[in-house]
């Protein structure tokens, strides 16, 4: 068989560079629309979670039917302590009818994209089209990714950044200057998210937070809250949600891991995918507030995949990757192990 085709870190890191971020997260954005459109065709189940005192290890599976996707991801919001990223990881697409993994590719920097442009996508179907102020309550290392995809998507222009760690902020003033945003640091939460059009919420800590109490919330705000993406882990006062229509990704994935956890399981939520196809008309007047109750779903790095896939062949990016065993019977394994004694004596005559 065909080598998997092997994206790494630098791999991924040049395809952005080549086509440009910008670039980047309107195309995952549009292939996650395009799969979001094709929702009945896939088979679709919640990640299976290791939880751990220090955080979580998740793996993301998902299939059309054609092609089959899996996520390997962490969430370790200490990590940074020890010089490691909070968030790592990588995928692989492989082919249904045989089983072969058609493609290993690191996805840290790529999920970063995928979920600012998931944020993007679903707040350009909830928010109020005039909305050009946005709130960023988390400054960490997915707060650019957010703020250049709601500038491309939905035309904001103006943010208001609020982090706990101050040079956190500082990070994100000093990454975002030069790119068209008007940038308002604030002492607080509440002092960033007054008049704010849309808030968004990254915080990491794996707790039951408050960062968005019923008392901050305006008459026709767009909420898109992605920290709260596992057990025990929420942003939002459960009454935010009483006063907001929710919309979520996977519902059965949603209602143990987002902020919906707070709710009972009848607790109204409708997933996005309706909005996207038209069967939902999601914001229903200017005064609605909406909360997109983003945790990530498989479906969307199944996209993000096909996308790497797609640059990297028209850019001549990556390698191949002897990942699997390539044999001339394939019903003879131990052929592989037979085989090496010869092998090592012929690369022995070729040293000398």
């Amino acid at each position: 068989m065909a080598s998997t085709f092997h994206l790494g870190a630098r791999d991924v890191a040049r395809i952005v560079a080549r086509k440009g971020l910008s670039a980047c997260i309107s195309g995952i954005a549009a292939r996650i629309e395009q799969d979001f459109l094709r929702w009945p065709e896939f088979d679709k189940t919640s990640r299976s979670a290791s939880h751990s005192r220090e955080g979580v290890i998740e793996l993301m599976p998902v299939s059309d039917g054609t092609r089959y996707a899996f996520k390997y991801v962490n969430g370790h919001p200490k990590n940074t302590r020890f010089g490691l990223p909070t968030v790592m990881a990588f995928g692989v697409l492989a082919d249904v009818a045989t089983g072969a993994p058609l493609l290993l590719a690191e996805l840290s920097l790529a999920t970063a994209i995928r979920t600012a442009a998931m944020s993007a996508l679903a707040a350009r179907a909830l928010a109020r089209r005039d909305s050009r102020t946005m709130a960023l309550i988390g400054n960490g290392a997915q707060s650019e990714f957010q703020a250049l995809a709601f500038r491309d998507l939905l035309g904001i222009r103006r943010l208001r950044l609020f982090d706990t760690d101050p040079r956190a902020t500082a990070k994100l003033v000093r990454n975002l200057r030069g790119e068209g945003l008007e940038l308002d640091v604030c002492t607080g939460t509440r002092e960033a998210v007054r008049g704010a059009d849309i808030v968004t919420t990254l915080t990491a800590d794996k707790q039951r937070a408050v960062i968005l109490a019923p008392d901050m919330i305006e008459p026709g705000m767009h909420l898109n809250a992605v920290g709260g993406d596992c057990p025990g882990k929420t942003e939002l006062h459960a009454e935010v949600l009483r006063r907001a229509s929710v919309f979520v990704e996977y519902a059965p994935q949603t209602r143990v891991e987002g902020e919906l956890q707070q709710m009972p399981a009848d607790f109204p939520a409708t997933e996005i995918w309706r909005v996207l196809a038209g069967a939902h008309p999601g914001r229903d007047d200017a005064a609605q507030v909406t909360l997109f109750d983003s945790v990530g779903f498989a479906l969307e790095d199944f996209a993000a995949l096909r996308f790497l896939e797609g640059a990297a062949r028209e850019l001549g990016i990556g390698e191949p990757l002897d990942l699997v065993p390539s044999m001339d019977d394939p019903k003879d394994l131990y052929g592989l192990v037979a085989a090496q004694p010869a092998r090592l004596a012929a690369e022995l005559v070729a040293t000398l």
